[in-house]
């Protein structure tokens, strides 16, 4: 038995030694993409979850899922009843989730864009996502890409909803106001590097 905790404890941390090298190589290559040298720490998945009823939510749409960091968090709060659906434009990314979570019926790994959440709602026979938990890094993806996916997050969110979603920095603070005008502002520094989150709603 102990020999099998040992062996786990040492498989987990060559899995977050991949996942963190994998991250980094696609930040030098994709950088106005990926955003960050680093995955989000557990610290900061917690605090962009926190506050959220998962209970009675019919639906989680996941913007920017990278290495999976935030959707675990998700799916330790969420019922199996909950349509999770997890956006990864990167192939590098997408494809280990759908490896991943290929065996839960509710998560849906969609490599495409969340400028098209819509289509995908419609899809699952979903009229709204009840919350939208987003990694993407707006203060670097180009201006129009940020605008459509705010739009798009902006409608397809349910009346009462929330948007959450982290910077580093709040440059894009004034953007994100334009679709959501009430922005609750958390900082998490026990991330590399710290971050600020934000709870917004219309």
């Amino acid at each position: 038995m102990e020999g099998d905790a040992d062996y786990a404890a040492v498989f987990k941390r060559v899995c977050t030694m991949k996942s963190g090298l994998m991250f980094l190589l696609q930040y030098i290559f994709k950088p106005r993409t990926v955003g960050a040298v680093l995955p989000s720490s557990g610290f900061l998945a917690r605090k962009m979850v926190a506050g959220i009823n998962f209970e009675n939510a019919k639906c989680v749409a996941e913007f920017g899922a990278g290495t999976g960091v935030f959707t675990d968090k998700i799916l330790q709060k969420c019922g199996a009843d909950t349509k999770i659906l997890v956006f990864e434009t990167n192939k590098t990314f997408a494809q280990p989730l759908m490896e991943k979570y290929a065996h839960l019926p509710n998560v849906f790994v969609i490599c495409d864009s969340a400028a098209n959440l819509g289509a995908y709602l419609a899809k699952h026979k979903l009229e709204y996502a009840d919350y939208i938990v987003s990694g993407l890094p707006f203060a670097s993806l180009p201006q129009e890409v940020s605008r459509n996916i705010l739009t798009e997050a902006r409608r397809c969110l349910k009346p009462g909803g929330v948007f959450v979603t982290f910077q580093y920095s709040l440059l894009k603070k004034g953007l994100i106001e334009g679709y959501f005008p009430r922005i609750e502002i958390a900082r998490e520094f026990r991330n590399m590097p710290p971050a600020y989150v934000l709870r917004c709603r219309p």
